[in-house]
């Protein structure tokens, strides 16, 4: 690489980096003066506060990854153009293509290191970051519990549940069926369930057993029972960001295992998994895209850039934030709700690139 090479990638970096450092703290302050009064009402350990802002420092910088890195891209390429760096450079006999080498190399640094963020450390802090609400500043125990559920738990049982609180660990209108050779052989159901941790069983209340039989049916009734299920208290509350605690290898289990059980929940999943890959492509795409909008000398200076960048990197947020439901909440596929934002947004770069170069 030549010294003009090594000079936009110091700045790039550099201004991305900085961008980070500047941005986060801000949040971070916010987040406190959003929670400080539940943090004291709760008597919250000071460790536990400090590993909740550790996490909320990664998860934060993940999510607004695409906007830091578009900023910090525009910032520095509309200060080049204006002090006619740029119009030097390719005076100089450097084509366009030649002058965004630096920017792709770069942009695959932070490309490699979004990827490996999101398979290992976004998901360790993002269950940090959740399991932190969830005990000390959710006052709400909806936000825990799950309505509807039926899973497949092993090849031939089934579970049904029509609530279930994840605070009480006790569900509503449990059903186990049970079935061999597509018929079935018997069905257990309760007006209640209760998960006791002591000892890892369940307590059933208004227990009924039926058992299909050739001459007539058997059952079996009691007040109260106890049984040891091959499922968990977690089973039966799918919450929302689950997938988002897992490590890829982890994700890629679990989302089989849920196939295999019929849940519900499985686009939601599929959305978490696609968005590891497509967030550290956004990167090339956010880059093209700020380039070709910065580099060139506009009248009004710095300012028409960011404006116009800031409008871009909302723009694709809402996109990303809105298809992402669109799956979770509809059949849309989501590989193509994942990949729609940088798709639309690659052809824009595209675009945008060619007209830059003329």
């Amino acid at each position: 690489m030549k010294i003009i090479d090594w000079y936009i990638l110091k700045r790039y970096l550099a201004t991305f980096f900085v961008m980070l450092l500047l941005f986060i703290p801000i949040g971070i302050v916010i987040d406190v003066s959003e929670k400080i009064n539940k943090i004291l009402a709760n008597k919250v350990p000071f460790l536990q506060v400090a590993k909740y802002y550790g996490d909320f420092t990664i998860y934060f910088a993940n999510m607004l990854f695409p906007i830091f890195l578009f900023l910090s891209v525009i910032w520095f390429t509309s200060k080049l153009a204006n002090n006619t760096e740029i119009i030097a450079i390719l005076g100089s006999g450097i084509s366009y293509m030649r002058f965004l080498r630096p920017y792709i190399v770069g942009a695959t640094f932070i490309s490699i290191l979004a990827l490996l963020m999101g398979f290992f450390f976004v998901p360790r802090a993002s269950k940090g970051f959740n399991d932190f609400r969830y005990q000390y500043l959710k006052n709400n125990p909806e936000s825990r519990q799950s309505s509807d559920v039926y899973k497949q738990i092993s090849d031939n049982d089934y579970i049904y549940v029509s609530s279930f609180n994840y605070l009480d660990k006790v569900g509503y209108n449990f059903n186990l069926e049970n079935f061999k050779d597509n018929k079935l052989v018997y069905k257990i159901s309760a007006g209640s369930i209760k998960w006791n941790a002591a000892d890892s069983t369940y307590t059933l209340v208004g227990y009924n057993k039926r058992t299909i039989g050739l001459m007539g049916d058997e059952l079996e009734s009691a007040q109260e029972k106890k049984f040891k299920f091959n499922f968990e208290p977690d089973d039966l509350t799918p919450v929302v960001y689950i997938a988002e605690t897992m490590t890829l290898g982890e994700l890629n289990r679990f989302i089989e295992k849920e196939k295999q059980r019929g849940s519900g929940n499985i686009n939601a999943y599929l959305v978490v998994k696609y968005k590891k890959y497509s967030i550290p492509i956004s990167a090339f795409v956010l880059t093209i895209i700020a380039v070709a909008v910065s580099s060139m000398k506009r009248r009004g200076g710095m300012g028409i850039n960011l404006a116009m960048g800031i409008g871009l990197a909302f723009t694709f947020i809402f996109f990303d934030k809105v298809f992402g439901t669109l799956a979770e909440a509809s059949t849309m596929s989501p590989l193509i709700a994942v990949w729609f934002p940088n798709v639309t947004f690659g052809i824009l770069a595209i675009y945008l690139l060619r007209n830059a170069r003329r």
